[in-house]
């Protein structure tokens, strides 16, 4: 933090200072600091801070501090360097003697300070520098509870994955452990016994911080240092000693979980445990602390996963002998694992997962199980069934953070479940059927809990016995029969009209996870669709349960659509009301929002066009369901001119915007053209665009408006096709009026898909748009823009994608001329900012879009009956573009996106070759790589490149071509 002084010694303590001093520390008046300073020193310190503490500029001094710490202690004489050393030692010393020790923020900044000298100074200047600090401290209680924290720091700077650091970093931070195990490492393992056995009765808090040390540090020093007698016997001292066994039990398992040889891990673990359960730690039941237990369990799962990988690696190298222990000593911890699995706090259950599902990938690779290995595995699925199970205080209604850890441990269980379905698939169904028969026997007398875990594992089967396609009821006869059972007695036994959220919506997501069903069983689709459009479904008290059976009232009609003919008129008299656009002004709650309505539109047009009724029928139904839309859109339109009120005008805009959204969401049922024909739709759409358009020219809530009728193009255009063209005109001109950046990234893609689908058809519309278009994305592109501004450069970077798309898509659907007639003065402006985007803005996506413009360009227009002109661009502009931007700074040929840009950058140069042949060759022989100073053998190997008619050839060449050119 030491700078050069900028002024001389009064100027630093005056209150009217320039702005340069302002801004620069005054080294001086920093000396003050040391202690050893004398008064003099400190009182100019004391007045340069105090005055620090009112100048308005201040900040400005101590960000530019902070901001060049970095490198400016490098800068400082040795002398300097020296002083900070004893000025930090003398603080040290200084703890150990103040009344009152210092904030605790304040002492983890110091050892972050501490730390930060160290990586610096220790493999060069400081190498005494843990034994300076020991020798300091000594058994001083606040000397070492500061050493802790400075290790504990050290160890976060040398070894914490969360920190990025740099290759040069990492070497520097592997070269300083390698120095550090050879020179103090004894001496610090020496340390930490000492002041274990020195505080284990008398400080609680510095004998944790000691075994959190020993945790970190024991994963990069010797083990034996640490996983010796004395030393774990104190640890498992401290297992029984309250306040200190939650760190004893972190520090056991940071010790178990260390690399080593398998049969010595094996050792190390077997003896841990024998200690372990001979001092009754093993006794799950006796013991109440749950958050003990739950270190315990992270414990015993590091333990068991430990001894695993020693089975896994010795199995490996063919140790049949040592892998048999190893299996055996697995065996062993089977019941303890069981006893944390099933305990009833979940975060004890949770910690012990890891070790469960590594047990089961073991039997799953054992070719025959034992009687024990069975039942145990019946053991864990028994276990996983309980532990599924909601608990009383859960919150349906107001989900908080324990409500998502539970659903993450579920996640967590549903593994389990996977698992064990590998293991032994008919134990897992046997199970799962006896459990679900039985709970839904007697469901109306049954524990909410304990009827939604008896559907949700039938629901889970559906992943854990997978099948393709969800033919969950054809192939095996047993599993089939089995599944076909349960789905029969969950849609008759009533079970849909349990009072419970859960239990409700777990019936409702089961039906839809398994629809196959109901084309084996057909019979159950109208008590199942009932139990959709009623209370139980879709007009359930609760919004929650009524939004998502909407979007699952869609899945189940659009899976079984040929099973729905005899219902169809029945379901959309049903949903009528739910069909109903809320304007803003009539105060009637929904019950659904307009999300879930969206879901309702698209289910009717999936009955209405999957149906098997003639075209007429069809026809009318859609009308029955479109018109009210428009009816209610034109009044809504209406009033929206007329509104005053801001507030009204963004509510009235929000109900026109879900009205053009229902239409458009109803269309989603037809594929393309010759379906909407089929039904005879179509005049009732383009009833619907005509209806629409008129919001594009209202001046209030342009965005909303514009957005919803955009989104009803797109899909009339699939859905219409050439019927659309003719109101493609008047609503392109309406929406390149008065549009910012994100107007004209949405209409762009419009315009393209137009292109891309109509090509010739619609040149004349191309040609007339093409300027007004492109004057409107320039206009907003040179707008100025704060240099901080971030959001409008990022806009202003998508809109220059979107630009260069839409010429990617004119020039690549055949259309050049719709570029070429624009004039010669506008055809060089679009060829330059082709140019620009190839060249000076650092986005290889845009760069990429733009070489493959110019390629395509040159493909057209670069022969000999190519524009006047053009074949002078292509040498004045587009050669130069394809070497001046990979030699940028900013082009990383690293990037997976910068290479893609390259190569189309290769296919340029090719294409280029390809239509002007040898004068292309001679063009970069004699003239253009000269001028960038490539040596001749260069010049001659990039021109033998070129000419290879193999294009990989080139695109390899070029690449390592620009990799030497650059520095």
């Amino acid at each position: 933090m030491f700078v050069e002084p900028s002024v001389g010694s009064e100027g630093a303590c005056r209150s009217q200072q320039t702005p340069r001093t302002a801004a620069r520390m005054d080294e001086q008046a920093l000396l003050g600091l040391n202690p050893n300073a004398d008064s003099d020193f400190r009182q100019r310190a004391l007045a340069y801070f105090e005055q620090l503490k009112i100048s308005p500029d201040a900040w400005q001094a101590c960000a530019e501090a902070l901001a060049q710490r970095t490198y400016r202690y490098s800068e400082l004489t040795t002398i300097q360097q020296q002083l900070i050393r004893e000025t930090l030692i003398s603080w040290l010393q200084a703890q150990m003697l103040n009344p009152q020790p210092e904030k605790t923020f304040i002492r983890n900044k110091a050892a972050q300070v501490f730390a930060l000298l160290f990586v610096t100074e220790y493999l060069t200047k400081w190498p005494k520098f843990f034994f300076d600090i020991l020798s300091v401290v000594g058994l001083n209680s606040r000397g070492v509870d500061l050493y802790l924290r400075i290790l504990m720091a050290i160890d976060s700077e040398l070894v914490d994955r969360d920190v990025v650091h740099t290759s040069e970093e990492a070497r520097r931070n592997t070269l300083i452990k390698d120095t550090m195990r050879e020179q103090c490492i004894p001496n610090l393992v020496e340390s930490w016994y000492q002041i274990l056995q020195n505080y284990q009765y008398t400080n609680s808090e510095v004998t944790c911080q000691c075994l959190e040390v020993v945790g970190a540090y024991v994963s990069w020093i010797d083990l034996s240092l640490i996983a010796n007698d004395r030393f774990i016997n104190m640890l498992l001292g401290h297992m029984s000693i309250e306040v200190l066994r939650e760190e004893a039990c972190d520090c056991l398992f940071e010790i178990v979980n260390k690399g080593m040889d398998p049969v010595d891990k094996m050792k190390l673990v077997e003896s841990l445990c024998q200690v372990l359960q001979s001092a009754g730690f093993f006794s799950i039941d006796q013991e109440e602390d749950v958050d003990f237990l739950a270190r315990f369990s992270k414990l015993v799962n590091g333990m068991g996963q430990s001894l695993i990988v020693s089975w896994t690696k010795l199995i490996k190298n063919g140790d049949i002998k040592n892998a048999q222990e190893a299996l055996q000593a697995i065996e062993t911890k089977v019941a303890l694992m069981l006893q944390l699995l099933i305990h009833e706090d979940d975060d004890i259950s949770s910690n012990i997962i890891g070790f469960c599902y590594d047990y089961l990938h073991i039997l799953k690779q054992l070719t025959v199980l034992s009687d024990q290995q069975k039942a145990n595995v019946e053991a864990i699925m028994l276990a996983v069934m309980k532990k599924l199970t909601y608990d009383e205080e859960y919150n349906f209604e107001n989900e908080g953070e324990d409500e998502a850890m539970f659903v993450e441990y579920r996640k967590q269980l549903k593994l389990l479940l996977d698992r064990l379905a590998q293991v032994s698939p008919e134990l897992l169904l046997a199970s799962v059927r006896r459990v679900f028969s039985s709970t839904l026997q007697n469901w109306q007398t049954t524990r909410f809990m304990e009827v939604e875990v008896a559907i949700r594992l039938l629901y889970m089967l559906a992943e854990a016995l997978p099948v393709s396609h969800g033919a969950h009821f054809s192939g095996d006869v047993s599993k089939a029969s089995a599944l076909q059972d349960m789905m029969r007695t969950l849609v008759t036994s009533g079970v849909s009209s349990y009072q419970h959220t859960s239990v409700t919506l777990e019936f409702f997501e089961t039906v839809v996870r398994y629809e196959k069903f109901f084309t084996v069983e057909p019979q159950h689709i109208p008590c199942v669709l009932m139990a959709f459009l009623d209370h139980r479904g879709l007009r359930h008290a609760s919004a929650k349960v009524r939004s998502r059976t909407a979007y699952l009232f869609s899945r189940f009609v659009k899976s079984l659509n040929k099973q729905m003919n005899p219902f169809i008129e029945d379901i959309l008299n049903r949903i009528q009301d739910l069909l109903e656009l809320s304007p803003p002004e009539n105060g009637y709650q929904s019950l659904l929002s307009s999300d879930d309505q969206l879901f309702i539109y698209e289910t009717a047009g999936v009955l209405i066009v999957n149906s098997e009724y003639p075209a007429e029928r069809k026809q009318a139904l859609m009308r029955n369901l479109l018109t009210p839309l428009m009816e209610k859109f034109k009044i809504l339109l209406e009033k929206l001119m007329l509104a005053q009120d801001e507030e009204r005008q963004a509510s009235l805009a929000d109900c026109l915007n879900h009205a053009v959204g229902f239409a458009s969401r109803t269309s989603k049922a037809f594929s393309n053209k010759q379906t909407v024909k089929q039904c005879g739709c179509s005049e009732v759409y383009l009833d619907c665009l005509q209806t629409f358009l008129p919001a594009l020219s209202c001046p209030l809530q342009k965005d909303v408006l514009r957005s919803g009728v955009r989104t009803f193009l797109h899909r009339m255009i699939i859905c219409l096709e050439e019927e659309v063209l003719p109101f493609i005109p008047s609503a392109s001109e309406h929406m390149l009026k008065d549009c910012e950046a994100k107007d004209l990234q949405e209409l762009i893609p419009l315009i393209n898909q137009i292109t891309a689908k109509f090509k010739v058809q619609v040149s004349p519309f191309l040609q007339q748009m093409f300027m007004p278009l492109l004057r409107a994305i320039f206009e907003v592109l040179l707008r100025p823009a704060e240099d901080n501004d971030q959001s409008a450069a990022l806009e202003k970077q998508m809109l220059r994608r979107s630009y260069f798309a839409f010429l990617q898509t004119v020039t690549g659907s055949g259309m050049s001329e719709v570029v070429a007639n624009q004039g010669a003065e506008n055809v060089e402006r679009v060829l330059v900012t082709v140019i620009q985007g190839a060249v000076e803005y650092p986005d290889p996506i845009a760069q990429k879009t733009c070489f493959i413009i110019l390629s395509k360009l040159v493909e057209l227009w670069g022969g000999e009956d190519g524009p006047v002109g053009f074949a002078d661009f292509v040498y004045k502009h587009i050669v130069p573009a394809c070497f001046l931007a990979p030699l940028k700074q900013t082009f990383d040929l690293a990037d997976a996106q910068t290479v893609l840009a390259l190569s189309e950058c290769a296919v340029t140069l090719k294409t280029i070759h390809l239509k002007r042949g040898p004068e292309c060759v001679q063009y970069l022989q004699q003239e253009y790589l000269p001028s960038l100073q490539v040596a001749p053998e260069i010049i001659q190997e990039f021109c033998q490149a070129l000419q290879q008619p193999d294009a990989k050839v080139f695109k390899n060449y070029l690449k390592v071509f620009f990799q030497r050119a650059k520095p």
